[in-house]
């Protein structure tokens, strides 16, 4: 006789992470602090297996799934992306004191000099859906560079550079406008590596100045003032799914 399918496992700290509880690596750090229990016993392997009808406790409470919470925010230049900082330095989670909302992780990066629309989320798989380079999300900047780049930078920024081993490029590009001694120029990318915009214009001769993302997908930064967040809008949610 044909053997019943097997019921598919995930690691504990997986199952964490997908219940929006915490993090991945969060969910590591509590298993191995022995703060998670499964079936009332301490478990302190992150890559213990679950089948899903296990009963799982952090801390004496139980570990649900949280309702799903979406955030977008216009992130402040300073503030670091990260729920914690080593070099004590401030986050953008002090931003959301008080606002009792659950667990939710940064969806893609903004380094500490950069400015604009970030979105928040305890739905992982939502966000692995908008950080994944297959997926091919396109992320908006207005950058403010040093000197006056023209038509042969843009079109240099587009056809790309190679920058310590890897290529960086621009998915589009235009100038916005020109000042006396600076200019803003659009900038979209389709995939991002660290500082790519960045290590892109100095790769050409450009000194970035300010960096601010103004839309990720269909969904614009609009008119949200800096340092403040909201929750998105049901259809914001499904049409960045839809992506």
């Amino acid at each position: 006789m044909p053997k019943p399918p097997r019921t598919p496992t995930f690691g504990l700290a997986r199952v964490l992470s997908k219940r929006g509880i915490c993090s991945r690596s969060q969910g590591e750090k509590l298993a191995r602090d022995g703060r998670v229990r499964v079936d009332g016993r301490v478990v302190r392997d992150p890559e213990f297996p679950i089948r899903g009808a296990e009963r799982i406790e952090v801390d004496g409470g139980g570990a649900d799934a949280a309702a799903p919470v979406y955030i977008v925010m216009n992130k402040p230049r300073g503030l670091v992306v990260s729920a914690a900082d080593e070099r004590g330095r401030d986050t953008v989670y002090s931003l959301l004191e008080g606002a009792g909302l659950p667990w939710v992780g940064p969806v893609g990066r903004l380094d500490k000099a950069s400015e604009g629309l970030l979105l928040l989320s305890n739905d992982t798989a939502w966000a692995a859906g908008i950080t994944d380079p297959a997926t091919h999300v396109p992320k908006t900047y207005h950058v403010q560079v040093a000197g006056h780049p023209d038509e042969a930078t843009v079109a240099a920024m587009l056809e790309g550079v190679v920058d310590e081993g890897e290529p960086l490029r621009a998915g589009a590009a235009s100038v916005l406008r020109q000042g006396e001694k600076n200019a803003w120029l659009e900038v979209t990318l389709d995939e991002g590596r660290n500082r790519h915009i960045r290590r892109l214009m100095a790769a050409l001769g450009f000194e970035v100045q300010r960096l601010v993302r103004v839309a990720i997908g269909g969904l614009p930064l609009g008119d949200l003032p800096k340092g403040r967040w909201r929750h998105l809008a049901e259809a914001e949610v499904t049409a960045l799914r839809r992506r």
